[in-house]
């Protein structure tokens, strides 16, 4: 994969500020006191040490699995949002966007994330169309089979 074209660089640089910011979030949080909260504290340990990791992988390579990475993050990261401010998770809730402004930055950097994600995918597979031939039925070459007769 050439990573090393304008838009590649960009969309993998975006990539890794977002999650490094999400991962930024999720540690401020977890040392001024979400680290005392049963489940809920190792959770957004888990996701700091995930988003550093993989903000981290992404400046030196780029594979989809990395991608495919960085959007499990930020979905899990929103879906544990969503949820501790309807359900609850795991016995814990939290309402509209408080602790501030950390709520409202971790919405923003994880909703961020996704549409890079989906940028990314779409100009790789652009490139990747542009790269590979064009093939259909009538520009088929069939081989001539009097030359690849065996000689007697």
């Amino acid at each position: 994969m050439n990573t090393r074209s304008l838009p590649a660089l960009a969309l993998r640089l975006a990539l890794a500020v977002t999650l490094a910011a999400s991962g930024y979030i999720h540690a401020q949080l977890y040392i001024d006191g979400y680290r005392f909260i049963h489940v809920i504290g190792p959770l957004f340990l888990l996701q700091t040490g995930a988003a550093f990791a993989v903000a981290a992988l992404l400046l030196l390579a780029s594979p989809l699995l990395l991608r495919i990475a960085a959007a499990a993050i930020a979905i899990g990261a929103l879906a544990g949002f969503a949820t501790s401010r309807t359900i609850g998770l795991f016995g814990f809730t939290e309402r509209g966007l408080q602790p501030a402004p950390q709520a409202l930055l971790s919405l923003i950097a994880e909703t961020l994330t996704l549409p890079i994600v989906l940028a990314w995918q779409a100009f790789e597979i652009r490139r990747h169309r542009r790269t590979r031939p064009h093939h259909d039925e009538t520009s088929r070459v069939r081989p001539d089979l009097r030359t690849m007769a065996p000689n007697r």
